[in-house]
């Protein structure tokens, strides 16, 4: 039995936790073992990187944010991400009004989602190249 403990180690119920969530991939190659794995090291990773956040604020408090955001960056939005598909090319299936109104609406959801609400509330004229 391990006498000296990590100072980074999960506590029993967590891994509890991911011992349930592991049931049934075991039929996979190394199925269990490496669901059990990478739940480790992603809990690992984030306490450390806490750690260090905690660490760099003491001198200034945006250095720990600014390397929290850098290293666990946030997924984009879905407003975001239809927003990209939509300014990637050309959308055949739809009319060029029909592609103005969805992309409107979406920027709107997207300055909603950033807290702009004065700017989500802005009536904004509908044009195909906004």
């Amino acid at each position: 039995m391990l006498t000296d403990q990590h100072p980074i180690t999960p506590p029993p119920k967590l891994v509890r936790e991911w011992n349930q969530n592991a049931i049934g991939t075991h039929f996979r190659p190394y199925g269990y073992s490496e669901c059990i794995a990478i739940q480790a090291a992603r809990w690992g990773a984030d306490q450390e990187l806490e750690a260090c956040c905690e660490w760099l604020s003491v001198p200034c408090p945006s250095y720990g944010r600014e390397l929290r955001a850098a290293r666990r960056p946030k997924p984009p939005s879905l407003a975001e991400e239809a927003l990209g598909l939509l300014n990637e090319g050309p959308v055949s299936d739809l009319h060029d009004h029909e592609v103005a109104v969805i992309h409107a609406a979406l920027k709107r959801l997207q300055e909603l989602e950033a807290g702009d609400l004065r700017a989500a509330r802005r009536p904004k004229p509908l044009s195909l190249k906004e």
